[in-house]
Formats: C-alpha cells, structure tokens, sequence
C-alpha cells in the first residue's frame, strides 16, 4: 500500500545566498539571503543606506557581488547581467519607472523585450498588437498611443507593469511604487498585484509606507546596515516592530505639538489668494513658532498655494504678507527677498545640484548672507555654516565634500533642509518633506521642524501623510478643488479625521 507525502509549500521561484558586496571598502551587503515564492509578496524593508536598493541591483543584474549566490528555479548564478535577469524573468520597477519619456506607451512596453532578444532592427509598428495584448488580459484602460511623458504618475506606472509582463516576468521587483500615488491608485496597483499573484507572479515590495506593506505582503524582510535582521510573515508583525527591526530603537510616534500662547505674532497672512484654474479665495494665516499642515488630494490645488506663495506662479489676485509687510510674489526672488524658503516635493531635480558636493548645496541660496562689510565671501563663517548645519542636521556622508548623488534620500532631504536654513528663512514650505525616506529619518527631520518652529520660524508643510501631519502640526488646513474647506484643530488632528476630511 502505497501513502502519498503531503505536499509542502513551493519551491523558492528566487533565491539569494549569502551575497556581500562592497563599494570602496564600505559594506553595503554582508551576507544577505532571502528566498521567494511563486505568489508570493515579499516586503524588503529597512532604513535609507539598509542595503535594499544594493541588494535589488544585484539581483537584476545591475551590479556584480563580491561573493555569494542567486539561485533562480534551481540554476545557480554567482553573478547575472541586466539581460539574464530579463531572461530569467526579473524585472525591476524602479521609482523613476525608467521609461522613454518620448516614446509611446506601446513603444516601452515592448522595447526592453526588443533589446533582451538582441533583436538588431525595432519596428515601432509591431509593438502594438503585443502591448494591446498585456493591456487586455490585465484588464486595464491605458492609451497605448500617448507619449509616455503625458501619461499621470499612476498610468506611467502601469506601463512598467505591462512592459515586465511582455518579457514573461516571473518576479516583479517594485521599488516604492506608491509615492506618488492617491488612495484610490494605490487599491487599483494592489488589486492588479493580487491579480498576478493567483496566476503564479512573486513580488518583492519596496517601501517605507509601512501602512501600504502590512495590507498587502506574505512576508517581510528587514535590512540593517548591510545585515539581514529578520524575515517574519507579516500578521506577526506591526508598524512598530517593523519600525523597531528597521532602526534598532523604539521609536516616538506620539502627537508632541502643544498650543502656541494666546497672541502670537503672524509671520505669514494670506488673503483672498486666486489663481484661475488652481485654487480661488485662499485666506489663512501662519503664526511665529507654528506648524502648519495643508493637505488634499494630489490635484486638489495645495502644492499650487505653495507655488505660488514662493513666486513660481504668482498669483492673479489676493494679498500677502510678512511679518506685517505686505509682498508682491511675483518671482522666486520676490519671495527669498521676503523671506520666504521652499523645499519642492521633486528634491533630487529641483531642489539639489546632485554633482556638487554637501558643502556647496548648503551654501547655494546663502552666499550673500556670508559677505563681509567689503563685500567679499567671508569664508570663515561659511566654513561654520556648513559645519554647524551638517552635525546638526545629523547628515550621514563621509564629510561636507561628498557629492550630493551619493547621499540616501534622507539624507539627501537633510541637505535640502540645510541649504534654506542657512538662510534663516521667517517662513519655511516643505512639500513632502519626508517623501521617500525611512522611519527613523522621517522621525528625525520632523523633529528638526519641531526645533525650528520652537526658535520662532513659521513652517508650512504640504502633506498628505496623515501621520506626518498628526505628529507635528498644530493646526491642519484641508484643501479640495482649490479652495480651503476645513481647519483642523487641537483633538480634532488625528489620522481618522484627516483621512475622511481629505477624501470626502
């Protein structure tokens, strides 16, 4: 009589065995493994400089370990290159998408498929009856005839999904594939994950969203400083665990804004501000030493507000002022001559010189403020700018003369940060301030808004991470279709609140 074993769970469709790699003798892996199941979501967590992103380059080919193993169906590699991870069934997504802004959505479905094969001639023609074919069987609306540079963020998104599918794609890598997306996107992205999952696709899910992973991954791996900390499913886990394995530490999530004293002095008032086709009558106000949140939908008209409130588009009407001055913002000049600093949600183009170094993208927008009465640079107090806000800021780099492009996204924020507090600003935007950076970053540079508010700076920050606003705002402004329709206030800021607020 003949028993049949019980089937245990898959074999792993990916592998990765002890990989080590290096970068100027600064270990940036050091003996990582984990393993994937057809199916499965697999959330790589951990803090920016964790190794994460080194560790997703090595498994797409795009860097060579030092030493170690990639294991794909059985077949052992000790190093791959972009094409035969393509082959093998890779494909990453990064956060950039790393599609042809110039070519259609069709063309960059097929493209990376095109140039996999070696395929030495590329008919443009041919590539629609395939993409239409990924698009059908997903089951997605998506114009295969836009130039990808007019497509939103969410359907760019979707074109890098059909194109890892034309290149029968057994693993999908997505690099925080939702940053820049709204609630609604987000359950559409995962409800198209959960499609491909029950056809057999594993996922490995990059993200600092701990929310976002919790909701849709089997398991989660942490990373620390190079080293793999644990590997858990994630109904064993909570946010704060996985907080506590990514840092090391307990962290303090706890609302800590109080009350600002009765009579605080207005640093900025803004008065029936319009601008057709933006937002129409904003009227608020920004005491000295207050945090003030203005959050809405993607589209809702706040990064407008702020835009405009730093000259980049200048208002058709309304009034500003600071510090009891009226301004006219007609330029960005208009508005650092007043006083007013802005860090953009776009950091890495249009807010950093990516090749210069840390010391030199402080400095950039301060020069003037370090000029002697003869009119020359007095580079002594330069030199104390630069030092007192990299060691104040806790920025992680070697020194002051290492290129920004090297830097983690926090810590790339943190120079942004610095670069307008060297200039003392009495007003201080931030959009995103914490966009793609780690918990343990995120918490840091709310905690440097907090100290600057506490020394007397009026700081905006347009969000919307109803956490962030929750753990630092005293007062939180609601905007929908361009118009301000809510002021929260003390109890009233929780996440609960804000969320039904924003979305209603």
């Amino acid at each position: 009589m003949s028993t049949t074993a019980p089937s245990g769970p898959p074999a792993p469709v990916l592998e990765v065995r002890n990989i080590v790699k290096t970068f100027g003798g600064v270990t940036a892996l050091g003996g990582v493994s984990l393993d994937l199941r057809p199916g499965e979501v697999l959330c790589l967590a951990g803090e920016n400089g964790s190794g994460k992103s080194t560790l997703i380059k090595v498994i797409s080919g795009a860097e060579r370990p030092d030493s170690g193993e990639i294991v794909i169906d059985g077949k052992t590699f000790t190093a791959m290159d972009t094409t035969d991870a393509i082959k093998s069934g890779i494909q990453v997504i990064y956060q950039d998408f790393s599609l042809f802004p110039n070519l259609t959505a069709a063309e960059n479905i097929v493209f990376t498929s095109a140039v996999a094969s070696r395929h030495r001639l590329y008919a443009p023609r041919a590539a629609r009856p395939a993409a239409e074919r990924v698009v059908a069987d997903l089951g997605l609306t998506l114009d295969l005839d836009a130039d990808v540079e007019k497509l939103s963020v969410a359907d760019k998104q979707l074109t890098a999904i059909c194109r890892s599918l034309v290149n029968d794609a057994r693993v999908i890598i997505m690099d925080e594939p939702t940053t820049a997306l709204t609630h609604t996107e987000v359950a559409r992205l995962f409800t198209i994950v959960e499609r491909l999952r029950a056809r057999g696709v594993a996922f490995i899910f990059v993200s600092h969203k701990l929310d976002e992973v919790l909701a849709i991954s089997d398991r989660v791996t942490v990373l620390r400083s190079g080293k793999h900390v644990v590997t858990r499913p994630a109904a064993e886990l909570s946010l704060r665990s996985i907080a506590e394995h990514m840092t090391g530490h307990e962290l303090d999530e706890t609302r800590r804004v109080s009350g600002l004293p009765d009579g605080t002095d207005v640093v900025l008032d803004v008065e029936n501000l319009t601008l057709p086709g933006a937002y129409h009558d904003v009227s608020f106000n920004l005491r000295r030493g207050e945090i003030l949140g203005l959050t809405g939908l993607l589209g809702s008209g706040r990064t407008e507000i702020a835009e405009s409130l730093f000259g980049v588009h200048p208002p058709q009407s309304g009034s500003v002022t600071v510090d009891g001055v009226p301004v006219r913002l007609r330029s960005v000049d208009d508005a650092i001559a007043a006083g007013i600093g802005y860090v953009p949600e776009d950091r890495l183009t249009q807010g950093l010189f990516l090749e210069k170094s840390i010391a030199s993208n402080i400095i950039a927008s301060s020069a003037e403020q370090h000029r002697t009465r003869w009119r020359s640079l007095d580079k002594g107090a330069i030199g104390r700018t630069i030092d007192s806000l990299f060691s104040r800021l806790r920025i992680k780099a070697p020194n002051v003369q290492a290129p920004v492009r090297s830097l983690s996204g926090g810590n790339a924020q943190r120079v942004v940060l610095a670069k307008w507090l060297a200039r003392r600003p009495k007003v201080l935007m931030l959009n995103g301030p914490t966009v793609g950076v780690d918990v343990g970053s995120k918490s840091e540079i709310l905690e440097i808004l907090r100290a600057q508010a506490a020394e007397g700076m009026g700081v905006l920050v347009i969000s919307d991470d109803a956490p962030e606003l929750v753990a630092c705002c005293h007062r939180v402004l609601v905007v929908r279709h361009g118009r301000i329709v809510d002021v929260l206030e003390g109890t009233d800021i929780d996440v609960d609140t804000i969320r039904k607020k924003v979305a209603a």
